[in-house]
């Protein structure tokens, strides 16, 4: 399932970065690596603000259906 789909609060393992390869490598970039562990810390309005490799990133809804957890 899409990133933008887990709950506030909810750790989860990426398994999969889709879109195209300039997408890919600037969320690679930011820590989001199939393999690694993410959580949810706030939803507003499809925005998230999520903890990857202990720093807070905020992303949009698009960039995180792009992401796909267990």
């Amino acid at each position: 399932m899409p990133l933008s789909m887990v709950n506030t609060g909810g750790a989860t393992i990426i398994r999969k970065i889709s879109g195209k390869e300039e997408t890919r490598k600037f969320l690679e970039n930011l820590g989001f690596v199939a393999g690694g562990t993410v959580t949810v810390v706030s939803k507003t309005e499809g925005n998230m603000i999520v903890n990857v490799k202990n720093a807070r990133i905020a992303i949009g809804k698009d960039m995180a259906n792009k992401i796909m957890v267990e």
